[in-house]
């Protein structure tokens, strides 16, 4: 019988080079290391770690994901439904709008299940999602968005206006009812109602809001797609903090593909964030970008010009040159608990170079009193690492998520959001 890296290896998934730590050598180039500034000097204590985590996120925002206006003043908050006993009384249901001002104006609407049998604020989930909050479960209470979403003639989208046949479409995505059952709240935004999701020049959505009395960055500085989602995520935990049956200070934030870079910017700059769940996110997101597997830097630029900033395609077939790499995003996390996932069908997205992030982001972690993974070796398919302070899976199939992640999501959730 095939060891499980040779049945990768033999669907053309993972690729073994010998010791996990030198797969990058492929490249020719080693990434940057963590724990060194820029002009040399080591990083030895948690105050250094500090000022080189400055200094990363500086780099990120300058040749990655573009810099991100401040929090706007004056949201206001508006309670479009309300419901107790919801979901067959598992859950109390809130749908709220965030106006974020503008003509016309900008708005963002956030969906929250609690558990209706808490007794105290629950900790939660915090999520966006891909064609509309309606989508996500097939409760028929669920208010339709809006804004522009993607024709598709299989959920009746026609014009790019959301449709109720939409409903529960991708319910398989989310185990809404696991997560209330297990004591945990469950908060959607739809990511168009932060930034549609099509190359318009960075104007539409919340760029349409942006640096209002702040001096704006240089064009090849703008925040791209990736960064507007990450922002809206961090505007829904502005609002999160008023919930009374949210227990803010315990709130994973979590995406799938491109929400799961989104979720991974978030949480890197957001440090309100408890727990950072990346599932699948490839190049941009949780995969080394020196590897140049799957999706490269230079053909996610060419297909989605919009989701990073104009300053990301120097870097097109030249990822060498690149001042960061992606484990350096997911050390930005530190010390707080992050989750990565990966799965087999899924070589787009490099579970690899997914895998060996985290390794790479490991240092950090143990500078900080953390536990890293524990290996530098992947782990068997269907067989989460999940001991330390970094978790991370290689789940069997394809570019999804399923039940098996979420109760992989769950189990790291107990044992790192157990309330004070």
């Amino acid at each position: 019988m095939l060891g499980h890296l040779d049945a990768l290896r033999a669907v053309g998934v993972i690729a073994v080079a010998g010791a996990a730590l030198a797969a990058w050598a492929r490249t020719g180039t080693a990434v940057p290391d963590p724990l060194r500034f820029a002009d040399g000097r080591p990083v030895e204590t948690g105050a250094d770690w500090a000022e080189r985590r400055r200094e990363i996120l500086e780099l990120f925002r300058s040749h990655v994901y573009g810099r991100s206006p401040s929090a706007p003043s004056g949201v206001r908050s508006e309670v479009r439904e309300e419901s107790r006993g919801a979901l067959g009384g598992l859950a109390d249901r809130r749908q709220v709008r965030l106006h974020l001002g503008a003509d016309p104006p900008v708005f963002l609407d956030l969906l929250l299940y609690t558990p209706a049998a808490a007794e105290s604020p629950s900790p939660a989930f915090l999520a966006l999602n891909f064609r509309g909050n309606h989508t996500i479960h097939p409760d028929p209470a669920i208010l339709l968005p809006e804004s522009w979403v993607p024709n598709d003639d299989a959920l009746d989208v026609g014009d790019n206006r959301a449709s109720a046949a939409g409903r529960g479409a991708v319910a398989s995505r989310w185990a809404v009812e696991e997560i209330l059952e297990r004591g945990y709240a469950l908060a959607s935004l739809y990511h168009g109602d932060v930034d549609p999701d099509y190359d318009d020049g960075f104007s539409n959505g919340v760029h349409a809001i942006a640096f209002p009395g702040e001096d704006a960055p240089p064009p090849e500085e703008r925040w791209g797609s990736i960064a507007a989602w990450a922002w809206g995520l961090s505007r829904a935990l502005d609002h999160l903090e008023s919930e009374p049956g949210v227990d803010a200070a315990r709130v994973a934030v979590m995406g799938h593909s491109r929400l799961g870079k989104a979720a991974l910017w978030a949480g890197a700059q957001d440090e309100r964030f408890a727990l950072a769940i990346s599932n699948e996110s490839g190049c941009g997101g949780a995969a080394l970008s020196r590897r140049r597997v799957g999706e490269t830097v230079a053909k996610i630029n060419e297909r989605f010009p919009h989701w990073f900033s104009d300053s990301f395609t120097r870097y097109d077939d030249r990822e060498d040159s690149l001042p960061v790499d992606q484990h350096l995003l997911l050390a930005l996390v530190a010390p707080r608990p992050l989750y990565v996932a990966s799965a087999t069908e899924d070589g787009w997205a490099d579970p690899e170079g997914e895998f060996l992030a985290c390794v790479h982001a490991g240092p950090v972690y143990r500078l900080l009193g953390r536990r890293d993974l524990g290996t530098s070796e992947m782990p068997e398919p269907d067989s989460p690492l999940q001991e330390g302070h970094i978790g991370y899976h290689i789940r069997s199939g394809p570019h999804d998520v399923t039940d098996f992640d979420w109760q992989a999501y769950l189990d790291f959730a107990d044992r790192h959001l157990e309330e004070p």
